[in-house]
C-alpha cells in the first residue's frame, strides 16, 4: 500500500487528490475500522492509520477518517486546549486549507472564516501569499501551515503575514522541521522534481528549514514562542493519537 500512495502523491496533481479523497475515504474508514489508535479531530478509532510520504515514506501516520497527518493532529488539540479558537470571535485567515480541518472550521460560529491559496480548490481567494490582497492589520488569527517551504521569497511571504496580522493577533506557521539541522538549506539551482525530492523532502520544496526558522520569523518582527506541546501531553496520547514527539509548533504574534 506504501508503494501506492507514494506514486499517487508524486504523480497525481493535488488539486486532484483532494477531489478524489472525498470519495476514497469512506472505504478506507470501514476497512481500517479498529481500536489501537484514535484521530483526535473527530474521534474515529482504527486499528492502523495509513503510510504517507513523498520521497520517504511513513508508517502508521494518515488518518482513514479525516486525512490528518502527525501536525494536523498535534495542532487541533493545541488550538482546542490552549487557545479561544474555538469560542472567540476570530477573524482568520486559512492558507492551503488542509481537509483535515476546512469543513470543520467552516462550521465554527465564532470564526469569520476565510481560505486563500493560488491552486486550492478549497481556496475563498486565489492569491499570491507574497502579494496579498487584503488590508494590513486585517486578521486575529492566521494558519499558515507547511507553506512556506515552498516559496521561493520566503521573506517576503512572512513580510505579508506579518503586515495582515492585527497588534495582539496569532500567527500559526508550521513547516517541515529538520531541527538536528542549525541552518536553513537553500539552493535555487536545484529545479529538478527529483532532485528536490531527493534533497528537501518533496518534489515542489525549495528549502529545508533548519532551527534558525524561529529567528528568520523574529526578524520580520514577530514574537515567536516554540512550543513542544508533546511534552505536555501523555506518552500512550502521543502514540495512541499518532503524534511527533519534539514537533515544535511556532506560535507567532504580533
Amino acid at each position: 500500500m506504501s508503494r501506492i500512495f507514494k506514486l499517487a502523491l508524486n504523480t497525481i496533481p493535488r488539486p486532484i487528490l483532494i477531489r478524489s479523497s472525498y470519495l476514497v475515504r469512506p472505504f478506507l474508514k470501514l476497512y481500517l475500522k479498529g481500536n489501537r489508535y484514535t484521530d483526535p479531530i473527530d474521534g474515529s478509532s482504527f486499528k492502523r492509520f495509513l503510510p504517507y510520504g513523498y520521497e520517504n515514506q511513513r508508517g502508521n501516520v494518515l488518518s482513514p477518517s479525516t486525512l490528518s497527518l502527525e501536525r494536523h493532529r498535534l495542532l487541533w488539540l493545541y488550538l482546542k486546549n490552549e487557545t479561544g479558537f474555538f469560542k472567540k470571535p476570530l477573524k482568520v485567515l486559512h492558507f492551503a486549507p488542509e481537509q483535515a480541518f476546512y469543513k470543520r472550521f467552516r462550521k465554527l460560529s465564532n470564526l469569520d472564516y476565510t481560505t486563500t491559496d493560488l491552486n486550492s480548490p478549497l481556496a475563498d481567494v486565489k492569491a499570491d501569499i507574497c502579494n496579498l490582497p487584503f488590508e494590513e492589520e486585517s486578521f486575529d488569527f492566521i494558519l499558515c501551515n507547511h507553506v512556506l517551504e515552498h516559496i521561493p521569497d520566503d521573506k517576503k511571504a512572512m513580510q505579508e503575514l506579518y503586515r495582515i496580522l492585527r497588534p495582539g493577533g496569532m500567527a500559526i506557521l508550521q513547516i517541515p522541521q529538520d531541527l538536528e539541522r542549525e541552518e536553513t538549506f537553500q539552493d535555487d539551482s536545484i529545479t529538478d522534481p527529483k532532485q528536490r525530492a531527493e534533497i528537501f523532502g518533496q518534489y515542489d520544496h525549495v528549502r529545508v528549514y533548519g532551527r534558525d526558522y524561529f529567528d528568520k520569523l523574529r526578524n520580520i518582527g514577530f514574537k515567536v514562542e516554540e512550543v513542544d506541546y508533546t511534552s505536555t501531553l501523555d506518552e500512550k496520547l502521543i502514540d495512541r493519537y499518532r503524534l511527533a514527539k519534539g514537533e515544535i509548533i511556532p506560535v507567532c504574534s504580533k
